[in-house]
């Protein structure tokens, strides 16, 4: 099996957000590239996979505070991906990548794009258990996902994408992902553990 984490710009992105990114988040991006490179191993060429591992490391990149722009947490990290690929020396990839992330919270519209765009999407779901395709070789997965301990990532990024939105609300429109969080958390401030809109 190619090792998904053996490319130079993946050690680059990788020692890029680790200074940036909470622990769990991060520990949530490298599952969601590993899941994700798994499913297109077979399908995707060169520049596709780097596409897709940049994708995956970047796409809750939104949620650092060195990111939290005004807009969705969601394009943030699509600009923060854009501007690494820039310096890195790979603008070849930055439309597909600044897409896959702007997408990957979007239902039913990043399932069906491009491979890469797809495969970003299938790769959440997958980790946070809402799976819609089968994972080949799956035991071979789980022992590299293993690796990266969940750290109660579901409640760490809920609150991160809330915490953005009190602040500017213009980062929650009402039909978004961000949007169901903060209605949740405004109805139960005082609730704790997971967000019940996650």
């Amino acid at each position: 099996m190619h090792d998904p984490m053996s490319s130079r710009l993946i050690a680059e992105a990788l020692n890029h957000l680790r200074g940036e990114l909470h622990p769990a988040i991060l520990n949530h991006s490298v599952r969601v590239h590993l899941i994700a490179s798994h499913l297109g191993a077979e399908s995707l060429d060169a520049d596709d996979q780097l596409a897709l591992a940049v994708a995956s490391l970047f796409h809750d990149s939104g949620t650092a505070e060195i990111y939290n722009g005004d807009l969705r947490f969601e394009v943030e990290g699509a600009n923060a991906a854009v501007r690494f690929l820039h310096a890195s020396g790979y603008e070849r990839l930055a439309t597909t990548v600044w897409q896959a992330i702007a997408l990957h919270t979007s239902p039913g519209i990043a399932e069906h794009m491009q491979p890469v765009i797809r495969y970003t999407r299938l790769g959440v779901l997958e980790d946070f258990g809402h799976g819609i395709v089968e994972v080949p070789d799956r035991s071979e997965l789980d022992m590299a996902l293993a690796k990266y301990d969940r750290l109660d990532i579901e409640e760490v990024l809920g609150r991160a994408v809330v915490s953005q939105a009190l602040r500017n609300p213009a980062k929650a429109p009402t039909a978004s992902w961000p949007g169901q969080l903060l209605a949740a958390h405004v109805a139960d401030p005082d609730r704790p553990g997971i967000n019940p809109a996650f």
